[in-house]
């Protein structure tokens, strides 16, 4: 079972006006979402945005966007740079694997030796 959440990657306030209450204070919002799990810690390379009015908090959805939004929207959009895509292995996964390495590496040793015989 494995969490998602979103990271920031960019956030940046613009003065454009807002289609639904004329307040020239919105903010641009860039997020990259990761995956965690016991095992790992994934970055995808999914990267969503989200455009919110800072007075009426309202969303704005690209078909309401001005040509004013529209170009400062791809200009943050050039400088919000995703991470890499990666996968990290935590702690509990090394244990597990050493752990596993050495029970094999214990059973080898005794059939070797013949320690105990079958």
């Amino acid at each position: 079972m494995s969490k998602e959440k979103l990271v920031v990657l960019k956030e940046a306030n613009i003065k454009n006006n807002c289609p639904e209450c004329f307040h020239n204070e919105l903010t641009v919002t860039f997020y990259q979402k990761q995956k965690f799990g016991k095992f790992i810690h994934k970055t995808t390379n999914e990267v969503s945005n989200d455009i919110k009015c800072d007075r009426c908090h309202c969303t704005i959805y690209p078909i309401n966007w001005t040509d004013d939004i529209e170009r400062s929207f791809n200009y943050y959009q050039k400088l919000a740079v995703p991470h890499k895509t990666s996968v990290k292995f935590t702690s509990l996964f090394y244990i597990v694997a050493l752990t596993l390495i050495a029970l094999v590496g214990i059973a080898v040793y005794v059939f070797t030796q013949k320690i105990i015989e079958f």
